[in-house]
């Protein structure tokens, strides 16, 4: 395969994952802005979204106050972060288009007719959009997109790269994801472990799809430790970094048999994994929890520009 074919599915795959994550980030802000305002600790829980996202200076320099409003504007509709639904869809489903030969018929459907309804979406009166059908709509089309993927794609090297694009995209969203409990901050110490505190934690698996998987697998109370046990080191959790490494390993592990050859990423993967595996809830929390996922987003950012190195800079064939 061609170098620049693996980096538009790679591509695409990401920019899907992503579109993905910033509507569930919406969701996140949504739901705990129901809560009442204690008026102490962090006061603006939109504006957490921002940190999280990594674009919060941007988002200042353009629109200033961060409401609601603003913030939905910024995170779906804006075309001028390259981190919104809109341009995210958008530059999926250019990658999609310049690789059409690559992709199956379901596939290039379930694009194609997401970025669709995207535009009439746009031109749709915002006084009759609901954030809710918003962020339904976006987890509903890259659902379609990765469901297409998954039942009628060939499993060849370009399977592969469209995987590695995914799970790089979910294993940095979900690391954010968690991430925006740390900038909501509860108002004091007394209130870990509060209702406060609690709905937080529900608050978040709700919107990323797995309240009832975590009841399944833990029951009982919700704590932080339970959380991050769930979200980064159980093996059996969906949108897990654990099982993010591992599908990262098996396509990287894939892709060097078809290609007879090793390459940095693929350490740098298994390495990444051994680490992941030698991890415990008990040294999460002794680093810190913030500090862990700023860490772990680092490394899977540098995983990324290795696969970029190895493959997509020249030709793989």
């Amino acid at each position: 395969m061609l170098s620049r074919t693996a980096d538009n599915l790679f591509w695409l795959a990401r920019y899907m994952e992503r579109a993905e994550t910033a509507a569930r980030l919406l969701e996140v802000g949504a739901r705990i802005a129901m809560l009442p305002n204690s008026e102490q600790g962090y006061r603006n829980e939109w504006e957490a979204l921002l940190h999280a996202n990594g674009t919060h200076d941007a988002f200042m320099k353009k629109y200033g106050d961060p409401v609601q409003r603003n913030i939905e504007s910024h995170l779906f509709f804006d075309r001028e972060n390259p981190s919104s639904v809109i341009s995210c869809i958008t530059a999926a489903r250019e990658n999609g288009r310049i690789v059409r030969t690559a992709l199956t018929t379901q596939m290039w459907d379930a694009l194609n007719t997401a970025f669709q309804e995207m535009r009439q979406i746009e031109r749709e009166p915002r006084s009759d959009q609901s954030l809710n059908r918003l962020t339904d709509w976006t987890r509903r089309h890259c659902a379609m997109v990765r469901g297409a993927m998954d039942t009628t794609h060939l499993r060849n090297d370009g399977w592969d790269f469209l995987n590695i694009g995914y799970y790089l995209e979910r294993a940095d969203s979900t690391a954010r994801l968690l991430d925006v409990k740390y900038w909501v901050l509860l108002p004091h110490a007394d209130f870990v472990g509060s209702g406060l505190d609690n709905y937080q934690w529900r608050t978040l698996l709700r919107a990323m799809s797995l309240h009832r998987a975590f009841h399944w697998a833990y029951g009982g109370e919700i704590t932080a430790r339970k959380i991050a046990h769930f979200l980064i080191l159980n093996p059996q959790t969906p949108r897990g970094l654990v099982p993010c490494v591992e599908a990262l390993n098996l396509h990287l592990d894939r892709l060097a048999r078809y290609y007879r050859r090793p390459t940095e990423a693929q350490a740098a993967a298994r390495n990444m994994m051994a680490r992941m595996f030698e991890t415990s809830t008990e040294t999460i929390f002794d680093e810190g929890l913030h500090e862990f996922l700023m860490r772990f987003i680092s490394e899977i950012g540098d995983l990324g520009s290795r696969v970029h190195a190895a493959y997509l800079n020249g030709d793989v064939r």
